[in-house]
């Protein structure tokens, strides 16, 4: 039986993390509702909104990296969303204390932290952890209430929870878009400019197994710079001018901080459009 079990295989995040640990020597089990032909790995179609066959994947794993979800906002019906995501995760949660997994990581979200800001503008930037949670739609919520879920089942059982709010994930291929937001900083504004490529999430999946601290916790993982090709001050200054500025802000420096990722799990973002786009 595989070591680790990557939930949502199929998808973007899911390929490219089961192609990391895999890389890494890990053995891999990826689980999704469609199988893949970019996945190097044994696949297994399961519903995680079910709770017996969430089990049966799970069972002989030592981890699991929890991605599958409705990864978005408006793709399907917000009870849809909300419930689909909210019971799977906490399937996989149950699941994972019933088996006595060691360890479970899983995609949270940066919407969790007041995305689009059209109700309220950020308290601070750039963003961290310790910025108050104002979820503004179903996928958002559902989102948050899994990060009181990991808390929970982290006080009931002891297996380390770590939850990934992941920025907007790209591929390399998305990259050709970048130009297209530069003539307006109103396009990319609703998560400050922010976002993560596949393979960095990849990264900090690895670092979060890894990891052997205890408790429940969560971690921005973003890119290290923003989308734009505008220091990262004149975009707050232009857009959300009465948003505290905190710290030194390198010239196109991220402003949903990955201070935390860094320090404590070591997370290095290596990918950048700017590799990419002359």
């Amino acid at each position: 039986m595989a070591h680790v079990v990557v939930t949502g295989g199929a998808g973007k995040a899911g390929r490219a993390v089961v192609h990391e640990l895999l890389e890494h020597g890990e053995s891999v089990l990826s689980v999704d509702l469609v199988r893949s032909l970019e996945v190097e790995c044994e696949q297994v179609v399961a519903d995680l909104t079910d709770l017996g066959e969430t089990a049966e994947v799970l069972r002989g794993a030592e981890a699991v990296v929890h991605l599958a979800a409705i990864p978005a906002p408006g793709l399907r019906p917000d009870e849809l969303t909300f419930r689909e995501n909210t019971a799977s995760t906490y399937n996989v949660f149950s699941a994972a204390r019933m088996l006595g997994l060691r360890r479970v990581v899983w995609a949270s979200s940066e919407t969790v932290l007041g995305l689009p800001f059209e109700r309220e503008q950020p308290a601070y930037a750039p963003i961290d952890e310790e910025h108050p949670p104002l979820p503004n739609f179903s996928y958002a919520l559902s989102k948050l209430i899994s990060e009181e879920m990991a808390r929970q089942f982290n006080r009931w059982t002891g297996v380390p929870y770590v939850g990934l709010r992941f920025s907007n994930i790209m591929e390399p291929h998305d990259y050709d878009r970048f130009p297209g937001f530069w003539d307006d900083p109103l396009e990319r504004k609703w998560n400050l400019w922010g976002y993560v490529d596949a393979r960095d999430v990849a990264q900090s999946c690895r670092l979060a197994l890894d990891d052997g601290r205890d408790g429940a916790d969560v971690f921005i993982v973003a890119a290290a710079d923003t989308c734009m090709n505008r220091p990262s001050r004149d975009l707050m200054a232009e857009i959300y001018p009465h948003v505290e500025l905190r710290g030194e802000i390198g010239e196109f420096e991220t402003l949903l901080s990955i201070g935390k990722a860094r320090r404590v799990l070591g997370y290095d973002p290596r990918f950048s459009w700017r590799d990419h786009v002359d």
